[in-house]
């Protein structure tokens, strides 16, 4: 993270990376996307296996070893949570080493991945607004004596353009440090006050603090909109994808055995254990 984007990320909340994936990375993992696309979709008339302590429900595929929930439709959202599980394509985004400059800038106790999730908005479809201002200690952002320190971050890779009315993300600059509580919980995001859109390319990134008030502009285009989502926090907070809310993280004997070192301790909570092997 150079001087420029230290800067903007602790003036705004948020910086938009430019061709952050190379042209081979955005080629497989675009693939990949659009095969566990399919591969979740068609099981999208099972009853679900899990429900989210946020009420969503959950198929979860064993033997892949991801969660889904949504739909193909108009005005639904696919999510596809621990995606790390269910094809070897995305270990590259496993201790990505451009990605991994900037976590170590904003994080100041050894980071870990704590969420992971395919995010595919089709036509119509909106994210609601949320986060900002006063939030929980996992979600707050603070600036100290050693610099940026941001509890949760997730950075976001786009494989393809966002352009305006495609369902742009889009935040409210500057809400992490915000002292007073949003009074627009739950609300359009096309129309608060001081949201605005960031229009991409493909193999672009977004890096953002989950403290800053973001969601989804609404997708008013034939365009399905497909992203990866990748959260890192400090080394002791368990998994922050909605199916399996503050508990270890799920990766599959299969899946850590094919990481090496420092991907593994990736997925740790602490470090002894990755010394003392086993599952998360």
């Amino acid at each position: 993270m150079n001087e420029i984007e230290q800067y903007e990320f602790d003036r705004v909340g948020y910086i938009v990376i430019p061709n952050f994936l190379t042209e081979q990375e955005l080629k497989t993992l675009s693939a990949a996307i659009d095969a566990l696309e399919e591969h979740a979709l068609a099981q999208a008339d099972r009853p679900p296996d899990k429900i989210s302590a946020f009420g969503l429900k959950y198929r979860h595929d064993a033997e892949r070893g991801y969660f889904a929930t949504g739909a193909r439709e108009q005005g639904k959202t696919l999510i596809i949570e621990d995606f790390f599980n269910a094809d070897p394509t995305f270990d590259t985004l496993i201790d990505h080493a451009p990605t991994m400059a900037y976590v170590n800038a904003i994080i100041q106790e050894r980071p870990t991945i704590n969420n992971c999730e395919i995010r595919i908005r089709y036509p119509g479809n909106q994210t609601g607004s949320h986060m900002g201002g006063p939030v929980s200690r996992k979600h707050r952002y603070y600036y100290t004596s050693r610099g940026i320190d941001c509890m949760m971050a997730r950075m976001v890779y786009f494989v393809h353009d966002v352009s305006p009315g495609q369902g742009e993300f889009c935040v409210v600059p500057a809400s992490h440090k915000s002292n007073v509580a949003s009074p627009y919980e739950g609300a359009n995001p096309d129309t608060e006050p001081g949201m605005i859109g960031l229009p991409v390319k493909a193999g672009d990134a977004i890096l953002f603090t989950e403290n800053l008030r973001h969601g989804g502009l609404t997708n008013r285009s034939n365009q399905t909109r497909k992203t990866l989502h990748v959260g890192y926090g400090p080394f002791w907070m368990k998994s922050q994808n909605h199916s399996t809310m503050d508990e270890e993280p799920y990766i599959l004997p299969g899946t850590f055995a094919r990481l090496n070192a420092a991907q593994r301790l990736l997925f740790r909570a602490h470090r002894t254990l990755l010394e003392h092997g086993g599952n998360a």
